[in-house]
């Protein structure tokens, strides 16, 4: 292969077509495949015609950056399939210390403004998860209880590549195993749930004022939330 040489737009059409364990797009005749030449079969047909329009609004050299749901199928297929297991304990481990459950001694205004925000997501997932958290006052660490632990390591775990894939970004941008999965149940949406990760940030934000750097990196993480939120959507089988 030319050194600098890249892939072109060479089909004409794009389709997406029913096939054993889901769904797959086509390029003219041609079936689409993962980096690591696996065949790209996708749980939905929402995902398969998110991808078949990436696909389809590439013209002359293939630009992967901007083909978002494809990235993260080809990742759910190739990288998190394989190591599901060690990718769910990951994800389950973010509720030792969950973000909410850790607060700000002062002032009182940023104190009440976690409150309001964070407690009712800890008595959520206390109701509906039957896995009360324990909250603190500064950074070191509060053991968990184990029977809360084990019943969100055990939900995550039942999720597939597909789900986890979506779940990483909504844990990992968040800091909060909870968020993700008020994001995932509906109890959030995206936007919301965006916000109620950020209220220490904005809080310092308030104070001190924004920093150009920081806004742009906290808007890339921003967008990123929100493709992963879409992707958990469209993870759902149908």
């Amino acid at each position: 292969m030319t050194a600098g040489w890249k892939a072109k737009r060479f089909w004409s059409e794009v389709s997406v077509s029913q096939t054993e364990g889901g769904f797959a797009v086509h390029l003219d005749a041609r079936r689409v495949m993962t980096p690591g030449k696996i065949p790209l079969t996708l749980p939905s047909r929402a995902m398969a015609e998110a991808v078949a329009a990436e696909w389809a609004a590439q013209t002359g050299e293939i630009a992967p950056l901007t083909m978002p749901v494809t990235r993260a199928a080809n990742s759910a297929i190739e990288r998190v399939t394989p190591q599901r297991a060690e990718v769910a304990a990951m994800l389950s481990a973010y509720a030792e210390t969950d973000l909410i459950c850790y607060r700000a001694a002062g002032p009182a205004a940023l104190v009440a403004r976690q409150a309001v925000a964070w407690d009712p997501l800890l008595a959520w997932a206390a109701d509906a998860l039957d896995a009360p958290l324990i909250a603190t006052v500064g950074v070191l660490p509060v053991d968990q209880p184990p029977a809360s632990l084990a019943r969100l390591a055990d939900f995550v775990s039942a999720l597939d590549a597909f789900q986890l894939t979506g779940l990483h970004d909504l844990v990992a941008i968040s800091g909060s195993l909870i968020i993700a999965l008020a994001v995932t149940s509906g109890r959030l949406a995206p936007d919301q749930a965006w916000a109620i990760s950020r209220i220490d940030e904005e809080w310092q934000i308030a104070q001190w004022g924004a920093d150009e750097e920081a806004a742009a990196l906290a808007a890339y993480k921003h967008g990123d939330f929100l493709r992963a939120a879409q992707f958990w959507a469209m993870s759902q089988p149908n």
